[in-house]
């Protein structure tokens, strides 16, 4: 039991998320269904949890913006920054459909993190950005689950 909680934490990280705790857990010998299952709630989780917690995540950051945490605050701007860079030409031009395939390729700097952000900073409201996470969370574990097992690889 204790390697499927690893999976689940591991699907909270980010840039690892679903799509990584996977390989994780096949390599580590668990069972597939637990491993896949797990990786999955930890996608929904993230996919629910996060764009509601942006909000309140910017509001704190920019309160540290005058404290002596001001060096984590502009870590955290300069991220944002990068972040609407790389996800608004997927969103502008393809919306819904764009958010999707920006959290599903399987690359360091997508994801649902970093298309939850990317939502959030675009004005994508929860209703199109709950659902398109979930989708491309999935996506992006089918993705890597593949060559995992030995199929596409």
């Amino acid at each position: 039991m204790n390697g499927i909680i690893e999976v689940f934490l591991l699907s909270l990280v980010p840039t690892f998320e679903g799509r990584y705790a996977i390989v994780y857990g096949i390599g580590g010998g668990y069972p597939l269904w637990e491993t896949l299952l797990t990786a999955a709630l930890g996608v929904l989780l993230l996919s629910i949890a996060l764009p509601a917690a942006l909000p309140y995540i910017d509001r704190i950051m920019l309160w540290l913006e005058n404290t002596p945490l001001k060096k984590l605050a502009r870590l955290y701007l300069y991220y944002v920054e990068r972040v609407r860079k790389k996800a608004r030409p997927y969103v502008e031009k393809w919306g819904f459909l764009g958010l999707i395939v920006f959290v599903a390729i399987p690359l360091p700097g997508t994801g649902i993190w970093t298309g939850s952000l990317a939502a959030y900073l675009l004005g994508i409201g929860k209703k199109q950005t709950v659902p398109a996470l979930v989708l491309g969370g999935l996506l992006s574990m089918a993705i890597t689950v593949l060559p995992a097992l030995g199929l596409f690889g």
